[in-house]
């Protein structure tokens, strides 16, 4: 068993400003010379880059959907391994978790199951901004309605002045919540959104930074940082065991796999990279936009999700490396592709030429699709077996047609089949946390493996 300091940042609904408290509590404890950890309950990609920037580490998620209950503790361990704290931040409501539809216990993956699974006291952000006496009512209703999931405390968020705070203070104090800090309205802090939530940090580097230095320069001047380690401090001992990525060495020299990233291709868990070099693969970084060739010596190519649509133009003008793209799976090497990457691989984005590599048209959709999914692989690939069942999620507001091809990547119901397998190309919207299906790595290095000895 191991003591390590962690606390849960949640909040009654989306838009309370969990993102601002918990980067900026991360970067705060930085700031005191602390090494921090920083993780994100659910599949999102976009609020873990701004972790990275507020922690200095690697971002890291925990979801019970895409990886299970089992993996959550120990995939926590692994990433926090060296840290002094943890802060987790939640996602949507603190109770709100996966579609009942699915079949799953009503708060399954939400960010108090997850507080659960780790043991973690949570302290809930509440908007106060429209609110007086009520906000009692509101933090204590959230302490009392699931005894398994207690409340520690408050932040209080948008508080307007003085008399604000005294008015909020004084009816909280009844509920015997302690309050752990108040912020005041700032308008000093930008962090703009678009159609999936907030622009990732990889594509307004140096604003996001300085954003993230405002975050946590606010939550130092505004909240009890010593109450708030001391909290984290009282969590009981992690008796699970770090995760690892199990060694599945498959050929004497280490195939080169290219992994798509820069400002297009944002989207990726930090496991990945980890699952496929303990698969034996060498992974080489690569931007799209500006990079004119692959790696040198690659033997297959991953890529995963982003916002192309939104550097559509800059994809497409980077013609020599949209041939070789198309070279390489010409010849036969892996291609795994994910959203982002299916756009890419597609003959046009919103009419501009992109790879060719599949027969498919993409374009910007009026609505967003975004949910779990249960997906069954329809044909053996590069990533799966024919029968395989993976959990996934979709998030996008693009549509490729056709939706699946002549050999779909994946059944997601009884007559809904996605994505498209062609040759040893796999590309489909379904993103994938590939430390819940670990034969992802070793069959897609294998499979680079035998490419790289020819």
């Amino acid at each position: 068993m191991v003591a390590l300091p962690r606390l849960v940042i949640a909040a009654p609904a989306s838009g309370s400003g969990k993102t601002t408290v918990a980067c900026g509590l991360m970067a705060a404890l930085r700031a005191r010379g602390l090494a921090v950890s920083g993780h994100k309950v659910g599949p999102d990609y976009i609020d873990p880059g701004y972790h990275a920037l507020a922690t200095g580490r690697p971002p890291r998620n925990l979801d019970p959907f895409l990886c299970g209950e089992d993996l959550i503790a120990p995939l926590f361990r692994h990433g926090a391994a060296g840290a002094r704290v943890a802060v987790v931040e939640g996602v949507m409501g603190l109770f709100d978790g996966v579609d009942p539809a699915l079949g799953l216990k009503p708060d399954f993956g939400s960010t108090a199951h997850v507080a659960r699974l780790l043991g973690a006291p949570v302290v809930l952000v509440v908007d106060a901004a429209r609110a007086g006496r009520s906000v009692a009512a509101l933090a204590a209703g959230f302490a009392g309605f699931d005894p398994r999931t207690p409340v520690a405390g408050v932040i209080l968020n948008q508080v307007a002045s003085g008399r604000h705070e005294r008015l909020l203070r004084d009816a909280l104090a009844g509920t015997g919540l302690p309050v752990y800090g108040v912020i005041r309205r700032t308008e000093g802090i930008l962090t703009p959104s678009r159609h999936l939530g907030l622009i990732p940090a990889a594509e307004r580097a140096a604003l996001a930074g300085q954003a993230i230095d405002r975050m946590g320069a606010l939550v130092a001047a505004s909240c009890d940082l010593d109450a708030l380690l001391a909290l984290a401090s009282g969590a009981p001992p992690v008796s699970a065991q770090p995760w690892s990525p199990p060694s599945t060495l498959t050929a004497h020299s280490a195939p080169v796999v290219a992994v798509a990233g820069g400002a297009a291709f944002t989207f990726g868990y930090t496991e990945q990279a980890e699952l496929l070099e303990a698969a034996g693969a060498r992974v080489a970084p690569f931007d799209p936009l500006r990079d004119e060739d692959l790696p040198e010596g690659t033997a297959g190519l991953i890529l995963g999700g982003g916002f192309p649509e939104m550097h559509a133009a800059g994809l497409s003008a980077n013609g020599r490396l949209r041939e070789r793209v198309a070279a390489l799976a010409a010849r036969g090497a892996p291609v795994a592709a994910e959203c982002a990457g299916l756009l890419y691989l597609s003959r046009t984005l919103d009419d501009r030429p992109m790879c060719g590599v599949l027969d498919v048209r993409a374009a910007m959709a009026p609505k967003l699709t975004l949910g779990y999914r249960q997906a069954v692989a329809v044909t053996d690939s590069v990533l799966a077996r024919a029968g395989d069942v993976v959990h996934g999620h979709e998030f996008h507001r693009t549509a490729a047609v056709p939706a699946a091809g002549d050999q779909p990547a994946w059944r997601l119901g009884p007559r809904s089949f996605e994505g498209h397998v062609a040759g040893s190309v796999i590309a489909s919207y379904l993103h994938t946390h590939w430390a819940g299906h670990p034969a992802a790595a070793a069959r897609f290095t294998a499979a680079c493996a035998k490419v790289n000895a020819l």
